[in-house]
């Protein structure tokens, strides 16, 4: 879980600026106007976009957000993961996908629960025009104008997109990583870093480009009603998709989807190799305190 929460904390802080630039497209509600800020066609653009208006600082609003969510919620993902992984059979000799995928699944339920508040109120922050001054500002905005729920309004929509997203990046990573110590025996091992970096990266570009509609869903749901942005009267998926549909076509379901992979490619190398490399020091730690 230590492992985890350090890999969570240092991928997100790492990646941050793809995010916010992936929100802000998403949030692009027609091609001919846009409620949180100028229409920007291109990802060249939107980046040029926010350091000419915002500068360096306009890349890391919502920061603080995020790094008080990726801590506990990426403990709970890894923690869960190694739980289910040894319970489903993960840890057998073989490629083990469906075991690998389940395990994914599970820790997905349990970290959406501590993550999707905080992921909430970072996103509403990455807005070009956010209303709000800071964390506790929103979350304290939220809660009187929304309640609990306003937190959760998109939790289903996480959870739907998360567990289709972690089954194929377990799934992808644990087979890259034994497809490439069967090819590489030389670098085989949990301590090898190029094998995560490269299984990590593979499994995140396949996992975020299957799921982007999923994740167009939760961003509108998070950030609806801020700055103008349309206001949904379901938190239903198949209803906010028709909506966004009917009003923009079916194209507006893929906004985003370079920055999302552009985000989720590096992080997860950086997530697994992180993660890995801290549960080899803590196991080699724990393995030569033993005696204490």
């Amino acid at each position: 879980m230590l492992a985890g929460s350090i890999a969570g904390v240092v991928e997100h802080t790492a990646m941050f600026p793809v995010d916010t630039v992936k929100t802000r497209v998403q949030m692009l509600s027609a091609p001919s106007s846009c409620p949180c800020g100028s229409p920007v066609p291109s990802l060249t653009k939107a980046v040029g976009s926010i350091m000419r208006l915002e500068g360096l600082a306009g890349f890391y609003r919502g920061l603080g957000a995020m790094v008080l969510g990726a801590g506990p919620s990426h403990a709970v993902y890894f923690g869960c993961y190694e739980f289910f992984k040894e319970k489903f059979g993960g840890n057998r000799d073989g490629h083990q996908p469906l075991a690998h995928m389940a395990s994914g699944a599970c820790a997905t339920v349990a970290s959406d629960t501590v993550l999707t508040p905080m992921d909430v109120v970072k996103q509403r922050l990455q807005l070009s025009r956010s209303p709000y001054q800071g964390v506790a500002d929103c979350v304290a905005r939220i809660y009187r104008s929304e309640g609990l729920a306003g937190f959760y309004a998109s939790y289903r929509t996480t959870v739907l997109m998360n567990i289709p997203f972690t089954g194929v990046h377990f799934a992808a990573y644990e087979a890259a990583k034994k497809i490439l110590s069967e090819l590489y025996p030389d670098q085989a091992g949990d301590d090898h870093l190029l094998t995560h970096v490269a299984a990590g990266g593979t499994a995140g570009a396949l996992a975020s480009g299957i799921t982007t509609p999923f994740d167009v869903v939760k961003t509108r749901l998070q950030c609806q009603g801020v700055c103008g942005a349309t206001k949904y009267s379901t938190s239903s998926v198949t209803q906010v998709v028709k909506e966004i549909v009917r009003r923009e076509g079916s194209a507006a379901l893929f906004k985003g989807l370079k920055p999302r992979v552009l985000f989720h490619t590096p992080a997860a190398a950086i997530s697994w190799s992180t993660y890995e490399a801290g549960k080899s020091f803590l196991q080699s730690w724990n393995a030569s305190h033993g005696s204490d």
